[in-house]
Parts: C-alpha cells; sequence; structure tokens
C-alpha cells in the first residue's frame, strides 16, 4: 500500500474512532478551507483545525478510545526556517545544568536555530552536542557586568573558541563608557575583536542598553563599529530591562547594514520578535525560542 493510501486510512480510522466516541452534543460539520487538507474532515465549532493530527482535543480523545500513540503530519511541526534562523536560543542563568543545557542543543538541531548561547563553562558540551550539525556554538565573555579587564576578556574568548565557540558575546566596559573613557571601550573591544577574528569567530558586544542614554548607545555603538566588531547588541538580560524596539532602530541607524544587531532580553513572543526585526534587528537572542517558532506554525 503507497504512503498516501495509508495516510488516508489513518485518517478514516481516527474518524471512526471520534464518532463513536463524540458527545451527542458536540455536531460534525464539514469546513471548506487551507488547500492540501481534507475537506471532510470534522471540527469542533468554532475551530478550523479539521483533523485529529492537528487538535490536541480530539487527540486526546483518540487516546481515550484506547490508542497508545498517535502519528502526526508535517504541518504540526514544520517551522519557518527563516524565523529560526534569527533567533540565538539561549541559557545563560546561573543554575543552568548538564541535562538542561543538552536538551536546549537537542531543541536548537530540531528547530534550526542560529545558535545555541551558554556560560563558558559549557562550550565543550554544547560544541560536542552540535558537531555536524549547522547550529553554531555561541558563549559570553565578561559576563554579566563587562567590568573584568581587557587580558581577562581576551584569555576567556582565546579559551572558548579553542573549546568550540563560533560566536562570543561580550559585555562592553559600560563604566568606561558612562565615564567618558571612549579610548578604553574601543580598546577593549578591539582586543577581543582580533582574537575573535583570529579564531574564525564572530563577535558581538552587549552594551547593556538599560544603563546608557540614547547618546551613549550611539557612541557606543560607533565605537564598536570602529573596533572591528561583528554586532551590536542591547542586553546581558540580568539588568533592569531587556530590548526595546526603539533601541534597535537607534542601533541600526548608527551601524548601517554593515555589521549586526541583536536584540536581546525579555523577548518571549512572537510578536516580540517581529517588533524587534521591524525596527532593525537581524539576531535575537531569547531563551523561550521553542515558544516563539511554534507561535508561528499556528
Amino acid at each position: 500500500m503507497d504512503p498516501e493510501a495509508i495516510e488516508r486510512l489513518a485518517a478514516e480510522i481516527a474518524e471512526q474512532i471520534l464518532a463513536e466516541s463524540r458527545p451527542a452534543s458536540i455536531p460534525s460539520a464539514g469546513v471548506k478551507g487551507r488547500e492540501g487538507l481534507n475537506d471532510s474532515h470534522e471540527v469542533c465549532p468554532g475551530c478550523v483545525q479539521r483533523c485529529a493530527q492537528m487538535c490536541s482535543k480530539k487527540t486526546r480523545t483518540i487516546v481515550a478510545a484506547g490508542a497508545t500513540r498517535v502519528s502526526t503530519s508535517e504541518l504540526t511541526t514544520k517551522v519557518d526556517p527563516a524565523l529560526a534562523a534569527l533567533i540565538d536560543h539561549t541559557i545563560l542563568k546561573p543554575e543552568a545544568t548538564e541535562d538542561e543545557v543538552r536538551k536546549v542543543c537537542a531543541e536548537a538541531k530540531q528547530y534550526g536555530f542560529a545558535s545555541v548561547c551558554v556560560n563558558p563553562h559549557w562550550v565543550p558540551v554544547v560544541a560536542e552536542e552540535l558537531r555536524g550539525t549547522p547550529v553554531l556554538v555561541c558563549t559570553v565573555v565578561g559576563f554579566p557586568l563587562g567590568a573584568t579587564s581587557t587580558a581577562a576578556k581576551v584569555c576567556e574568548a582565546e579559551l572558548a573558541i579553542r573549546a568550540g565557540a563560533q560566536e562570543v558575546d561580550m559585555v562592553m566596559n559600560v563604566g568606561a563608557l558612562k565615564g567618558g573613557d571612549v579610548k578604553t571601550v574601543e580598546a577593549d573591544i578591539r582586543a577581543v575583536a582580533t582574537t575573535c577574528h583570529k579564531g574564525r569567530a564572530i563577535l558581538k558586544v552587549i552594551l547593556e542598553t538599560a544603563l546608557l542614554s540614547d547618546d551613549e548607545k550611539a557612541i557606543a555603538c560607533a565605537l564598536c563599529k570602529l573596533a572591528g566588531a561583528d554586532f551590536v547588541k542591547t542586553s546581558t538580560g540580568f539588568s533592569k530591562h531587556g530590548a526595546t524596539a526603539a533601541d534597535i532602530a537607534l542601533m541600526r541607524k548608527v551601524v548601517g547594514a554593515s555589521m549586526g544587531v541583536k536584540a536581546s532580553g525579555g523577548i518571549r513572543t512572537l510578536e516580540d520578535l517581529k517588533a524587534m526585526t521591524d525596527a532593525g534587528a537581524s539576531r535575537i537572542g531569547a531563551s523561550a525560542s521553542v515558544k516563539i517558532v511554534e507561535a508561528a506554525t499556528r
């Protein structure tokens, strides 16, 4: 029997089970709609999901009727690859365990996220999990305060790259910037950028925008561009607040099209992501990545 015939038979059996177990108060109805779906499939009142494979209520009914496993079509799991490729799937909480880190890696491979971003300790684990996949290994340097010495940041970046990191998110020296010491800020970024590029890694610089005025944000972006960074990034997620669309628009205006702009901190929904990309973000840092891409499929 060919695959299409098997799928049709499975659908008929599922509908038969549903018909036998459906309460009398729920009428059956045919729905016309999206291309590729069987218009004869029955639906719940007000629902546009017409098959057991796409409806949690119907799936539960089938299981209650005796099924031990339910197969699904690709419609339930298909994710927009362009959307997923915008996201650095992030787990930076200090209490993260190895099992949690490996789970994030598995999700990144499943959904096709741009990278997995972790604290430096976990880089070897992530590199092992992602080996042979297009998902990149991302880590943080000088995190979360940015107040360590340049030498420490360079050493941290170098060790992370040796361990398998392909992207480095470095926290800028916020205090130096706010004190007007732009030479120190530029030199700090340049030293880490040189180390990253020598190791064929990308450097993103975290500005911690919640602590800066608009003028300081603009100066910081200009310094990042001058120092050779590849991206400017809004936030660590550990400060007063995270990314805002206004900050992204300002950062994009300063760096132009030649650099990446990463929005990070507080991005939890598909609407948040769209607001950031509409404002000019080319990368998103999020821990709610799965929720975001699954929302897009609905």
